[in-house]
């Protein structure tokens, strides 16, 4: 299934076939900060205010994949999402 950002319900980015795929689309967007995380000097990113990314499906006439080609090509950098990193939730807030 497919993924987007979300603020509050609605729907703010086109899918993509990826949740890591809507990560790396945030980080590009300046949608990602770092976070110490509770009783630790660790960072961890989280998304900015109350974004989310939620699984969806896509509008009719769009197609997840051709968005993650079309965000490739307008960064003009490779899209290929960072596996190592496990995704954070936004519930969690920069301190």
């Amino acid at each position: 299934m497919p993924y987007a950002l979300f603020c509050n319900e609605a729907k703010l980015s086109k899918a993509y076939p990826t949740e890591a795929d809507v990560w790396k689309f945030a980080q590009q967007s300046g949608l990602v900060v770092d976070s110490v995380l509770d009783g630790t000097s660790s960072r961890r990113p989280v998304l900015d205010n109350d974004y989310e990314i939620k699984p969806c499906q896509p509008d009719p006439q769009e197609d997840p994949s051709q968005n993650r080609a079309d965000a490739e090509r307008e960064a003009g950098l490779n899209f290929e999402p960072q596996s190592a990193r496990p995704p954070v939730h936004s519930r969690q807030r920069r301190r």
